[in-house]
């Protein structure tokens, strides 16, 4: 479904965002990024999903390569076939959280009845459906981050690319989410995700350590002791 081929990615003074990355993430599948700050997390699910171009390497999506697209084109993938949870929840601020949500769907074309009910829908999954009347200024940090989580569902993406899914929630509310996530994905979702939460580990298929830009596939143990203790770095001899 989602494949990254020999991605790199290249900032002023030196700082690496992806550098040789290859990765396949496959229809079903849940995929966790793990790793410190500045480790290039975000920036490989920003080139994934269309948001950063990528200096060299190639990104395939169902079949077909779309990093090269016109940004009228990204723009229509990115609409069609993924979906986002940004660790800043991008939500509008002068929107109401229904409101928020439907934008995904206005975005295909979808209206009326039709998007109310796909958007309510979308909120009762995440638990905000009784703040919908309410702004995002008017949220509490965990409540923005279900909204925008909603959003990213209500269209049914084959793709969801979430930073940070669970960093402004509570445990009980994350294992919602991460359940949540990994429904998708049984559905016929590919779902990538970067998180520092331990909860992940038991709801993604495939785990990854993230270091200097490259891919590293884990100890599990080791991961674990990491994600525990908080470390920064990762022995990957």
């Amino acid at each position: 479904m989602l494949e990254l081929r020999n991605i790199t990615k290249r900032y002023g003074r030196g700082a690496v965002g992806a550098d040789d990355v290859s990765l396949t993430v496959e229809s079903g599948r849940v995929v966790a990024l793990f790793g410190p700050s500045g480790s290039g997390k975000t920036s490989i699910l920003h080139i994934m999903g269309l948001l950063l171009a990528p200096d060299s390497g190639e990104v395939w999506a169902d079949g077909n390569q779309i990093d090269r697209l016109s940004e009228a084109r990204a723009a229509a993938v990115r609409s069609s076939l993924m979906g986002f949870v940004f660790q800043s929840f991008g939500l509008l601020p002068l929107l109401s959280a229904e409101e928020n949500v439907g934008v995904a769907l206005r975005l295909l074309g979808v209206g009326g009845e039709e998007s109310r009910k796909r958007v309510r829908a979308a909120m009762e999954a995440v638990g905000v459906d009784h703040r919908a009347d309410h702004r995002p200024g008017e949220l509490s940090g965990g409540e923005q981050q279900r909204v925008a989580l909603a959003r990213a569902l209500v269209h049914s993406p084959r793709i969801l690319l979430a930073d940070e899914p669970t960093g402004e929630l509570d445990t009980t509310t994350a294992t919602y989410v991460f359940d949540l996530l990994h429904k998708l994905a049984r559905s016929g979702a590919a779902v990538v995700l970067a998180t520092h939460d331990p909860l992940a580990l038991e709801f993604v298929d495939d785990a990854y350590f993230v270091q200097d830009g490259q891919l590293h596939v884990p100890d599990r143990a080791e991961l674990e002791m990491w994600i525990t203790e908080g470390e920064g770095e990762l022995s990957t001899t």
